[in-house]
């Protein structure tokens, strides 16, 4: 999972990459300082894996992983090429999801490039760059299938949607905010346009640090961006980029600590993650030996087959079944022996559906 780390400049964005990635991106109070996206890996908090881990006696603990990409600031005019506007645009659409970090706190000290903490104008502002730059490539697509439509009625049809989709972006509105799709061929088709207003966001609220023990209930600028995000269907999560750095610098026990000293009890990484997987539909499954124990990622609704090739293509291709255990019963047991005398490990066949914590070991033959 690849998620564009967005924001107009001092919004606090690189901060809380540096914060979320310990990369160290330059960040200083002028825009544009971060000219090449900074790619970071993050290793996905998951708890049972330890504990697998010392049932298995495993060798080696593999986490999920989650890259976060720093992209150069945005300001208006960017889909004309302001600023570092095209760089911008192409290295967002390489992305699954946008974190779109918004301003919301107050500080003299700190500039904002139009003057004024407006969470608001600000989601606007970059809005309208994503929404021109649609248009841009919808008006290419249109141009190209125009050529073909009067003669096939599949593009003719297409071709219909697109219209109805760019007319849609020109009243000020995102791609996924189009409510006119008939079937799952318009579906594909859409997604197929990559739009960058197509892609799932999650609305971080970078507040004070006196905002974060109410989760920003008090704070004006916060109550706006969740009525926005209520809307557009986003996620939202209210975050402390000074104070996420803060946290990057501590070892685990020292971190639990100082959340507990704040009023809070999960850091924003974890709420990030937590967003990210709801948003996108994400689960994780697992696997366990003495080896390695590891967790995987896939979509809700996933069957096994497909889960056994994001392992290894033989897996997927020669699959014959999955013995599956939930994470949790297998820990209750103490042993797969143990799950297994039970009558607890289920033998499962191509047309099972993965659960979030499924234990798994795949069966197959090529």
């Amino acid at each position: 999972m690849k998620l564009g780390i967005v924001g107009l400049p001092n919004v606090g964005k690189s901060t809380l990459f540096n914060s979320l990635t310990k990369a160290g991106a330059e960040s200083a109070n002028y825009p544009f300082c971060t000219i090449d996206p900074n790619v970071g890996v993050v290793a996905v908090p998951d708890e049972r894996l330890g504990k697998l881990a010392a049932l298995y006696d495993s060798v080696k603990i593999t986490p999920a992983v989650i890259e976060f990409v720093d992209i150069a600031g945005l300001v208006k005019g960017a889909s004309k090429g302001e600023g570092l506007g095209n760089q911008f645009l192409a290295n967002i659409r390489e992305v699954d999801a946008i974190v779109h970090v918004v301003r919301c706190f107050e500080d003299g000290n700190v500039i904002h490039v139009d003057g004024s903490v407006d969470p608001l104008r600000d989601i606007e502002t970059i809005n309208l760059e994503l929404i021109f730059s649609d248009i841009e490539i919808l008006e290419r697509r249109i141009a190209k299938t125009s050529k073909g439509a009067r003669n096939d009625k599949a593009l003719a049809k297409e071709l219909e949607l697109l219209k109805k989709v760019k007319a849609h972006l020109e009243e000020g509105r995102t791609a996924k905010s189009f409510e006119e799709l008939e079937d799952d061929e318009e579906r594909a088709w859409l997604e197929s346009c990559n739009l960058l207003t197509y892609k799932p966001v999650i609305f971080a609220a970078n507040v004070a640090e006196d905002d974060l023990a109410d989760d920003g209930v008090s704070n004006e600028h916060v109550k706006a961006v969740r009525g926005f995000a209520a809307s557009e269907n986003s996620e939202v999560f209210v975050i402390c980029a000074q104070i996420e750095q803060e946290i990057a610098e501590l070892e685990d026990d020292e971190k639990k600590m100082f959340l507990e000293d704040l009023g809070i009890t999960q850091s924003g990484l974890d709420k990030l993650i937590q967003a990210s997987y709801r948003l996108l539909g994400l689960i994780s499954f697992l696997t366990a030996g003495e080896k390695e124990t590891r967790a995987w990622t896939i979509r809700v609704g996933t069957k096994a087959p497909q889960a056994a090739g994001k392992i290894h293509s033989d897996f997927e291709r020669g699959f014959i079944r999955a013995e599956v255990v939930n994470y949790q019963s297998l820990l209750d047991c103490g042993s797969i022996a143990a799950a297994k005398a039970k009558g607890i490990v289920g033998s499962e066949g191509k047309e099972y559906v993965m659960k979030d914590g499924d234990v798994v070991e795949f069966l197959f033959n090529v």
